[in-house]
């Protein structure tokens, strides 16, 4: 096999391969790439056989072949050559890796491709497509609440579900929950289903704004495309929890705050926080918001910011890494926080976070003691 590619093209791709690839695999072929070179296009695929990926770029090929290649070598090595075309022979196991532009070149050995797991193909699946922002955002607002507890394993992933004309996507870990409605896209029906977040976090590093997003959900799995990339990912077991309950109705008050504000107070109380703790008490009274950190064994701290408030004082004690998480993806300039107080003026049940003017989003979060 030989052909020549542009190194910077190929960094590009064998980059999305990294994500991919998991080199702590018992099975040594996983660490690798395979790649086909036919009809002047280079075919790449990788796998940690739950992932896949393929992706297709164009090189000019003086002889056809396939075999595949340890993965993060390979990057290191292109990595380290200047800009330009890039020889890459196959002869026998060994690969010779040079650039056109400089004496230099490397011998890399090879594995035979028929030791790599089989990628099938994506043809004859029905897609649908999606706005690629939109889809985007949707993943954004909802896979940071996903839960990290392997035995509620069908909470580790984000749940993809389809009500009438509304695309749904939900994420939670038992204290928190995240949820985005995209209404109108005009997508068929498909099974709901349990989304992996490595795969999400691929589309959302390299999927482009523009243009639309083709997905597939089928046989317990899930394909993307986009651009001249392809993801699969075998979906998660497991029935997702009801989260239409967790999501409190009818609440009759709120408390509207500038998420600059919030944000940067919130940097500057935490500091003095017992990070195993994570609690930060919100002491709201009319048009103050005092964010408070309790007493620990190094002291505590408070501060002070004009909030949208009118009625009697409330104490609210929240986990502020929940509030911290969606301040990051909420893009709005106000804040709001939807709750309601018991007899005694405690915060009752959970509290809806949202941006404002309100959005197809938002974050639930449970009050702590």
């Amino acid at each position: 096999m030989k052909f020549t590619f542009d190194r910077d093209a190929m960094i590009k791709e064998i980059a999305v391969a990294q994500e991919i690839i998991t080199n702590k695999s018992a099975i040594s072929i996983l660490s690798n790439i395979l790649i086909i070179a036919e009809n002047n296009e280079l075919i790449i695929k990788a796998t940690d056989s739950t992932v896949k990926f393929t992706t297709t770029l164009p090189v000019d090929i003086q002889q056809e072949g396939r075999t595949t290649i340890f993965c993060d070598k390979f990057m290191s090595i292109i990595s380290s050559l200047p800009p330009g075309d890039i020889e890459f022979i196959q002869e026998d196991i060994g690969v010779t890796i040079r650039p056109t532009a400089k004496k230099v070149k490397f011998q890399l050995k090879s594995q035979a491709s028929d030791k790599f797991p089989e990628i099938g193909t994506s043809e004859n699946i029905p897609f649908f497509e999606v706005p690629a922002k939109d889809f985007k955002e949707m993943i954004k607002q909802t896979i940071f609440a996903v839960s990290e507890d392997r035995n509620r394993h069908f909470m580790t992933g984000v749940y993809f579900v389809k009500n009438g004309d509304t695309l749904t996507m939900v994420a939670t870990d038992g204290r928190r929950l995240s949820c985005v409605n995209k209404v109108g896209l005009n997508v068929p029906d498909f099974q709901p289903s349990i989304v992996p977040t490595k795969i999400l976090n691929c589309i959302l590093k390299n999927a482009s704004d523009e243009g639309n997003i083709e997905v597939s959900v089928i046989d317990k799995s899930i394909f993307v495309k986009f651009g001249s990339m392809e993801f699969s990912s075998v979906l998660i077991d497991g029935q997702f929890p009801n989260y239409q309950k967790v999501i409190p109705e009818n609440l009759s008050m709120s408390i509207m705050v500038n998420k600059a504000d919030l944000t940067e107070a919130l940097r500057r109380t935490t500091i003095m926080i017992d990070k195993k703790a994570s609690k930060i008490i919100f002491k709201i009274s009319s048009g103050v918001l005092k964010i408070i950190s309790p007493d620990s064994d190094m002291g505590n701290a408070d501060e002070e910011i004009p909030c949208r408030y009118d009625g009697n004082e409330i104490n609210m004690g929240l986990n502020f890494n929940y509030i911290i998480d969606p301040l990051k993806v909420i893009d709005s300039e106000n804040v709001v926080f939807d709750f309601n107080v018991n007899e005694n003026n405690d915060v009752s049940k959970a509290v809806i976070m949202r941006s404002e003017p309100a959005s197809d989003y938002l974050h639930v979060i449970m009050p702590m003691n």
